[in-house]
């Protein structure tokens, strides 16, 4: 029986289990798995027989420990849904205030620059800790991902914007 394990921050435990446990529930009868969660330690393991359905149920609760609500990790439940995590500290170091400008960048005033990249791109974003996560298809998932590196790279936000459009045309074959 394969068996994953993952540490889930703890200010996420109350919200990967739920009330009265409905979330952890949930995601067994989703994925076929049982979760055991150690609310102490914020240790998960993840049990069952599909080792397909076990990594399903991995990624739910790895996007739920990133910031996601339930009901939007629950789409990694589905064939093609993935999740993809960008390590800020991989990318900017450990400077905190270093990451946390870039992560203002990324969500924008009052969230509207997280908000347009979700709406442009067909996918969700959260941008938690030391990472940014992304739910959706393969092809929308790349694309978030490279506009949110032009942004991290200090990109201005509409040109990171632009860019993001001309490459989304020029892969369906249009010239600008």
């Amino acid at each position: 029986m394969p068996a994953q394990y993952l540490l889930v921050p703890e200010a996420r435990i109350a919200v990967l289990i739920g009330p009265k446990g409905k979330t952890k529930k949930k995601i067994e009868s989703l994925t076929g798995t049982k979760l055991t969660i150690d609310s102490a330690s914020g240790e998960v393991t993840i049990e069952g027989s599909d080792a397909l359905q076990v990594m399903r149920a991995e990624a739910i609760c790895k996007a739920i420990a990133r910031g996601f609500a339930p009901e939007k990790a629950f789409l990694l439940s589905k064939d093609y849904y993935e999740l993809r995590i960008i390590n800020l500290r991989e990318i900017i170091g450990k400077s905190r205030k270093a990451i946390h400008t870039k992560k203002a960048r990324v969500i924008g005033s009052a969230g509207r620059t997280r908000k347009r990249i979700e709406d442009e791109c067909n996918c969700y974003v959260s941008v938690y800790g030391d990472t940014i996560a992304l739910i959706g298809l393969g092809e929308d998932i790349d694309d978030a991902e490279s506009l949110i590196m032009d942004i991290l790279s200090g990109a201005e936000i509409e040109t990171a914007f632009r860019r993001h459009e001309e490459r989304r045309l020029s892969r369906k074959g249009f010239e600008l």
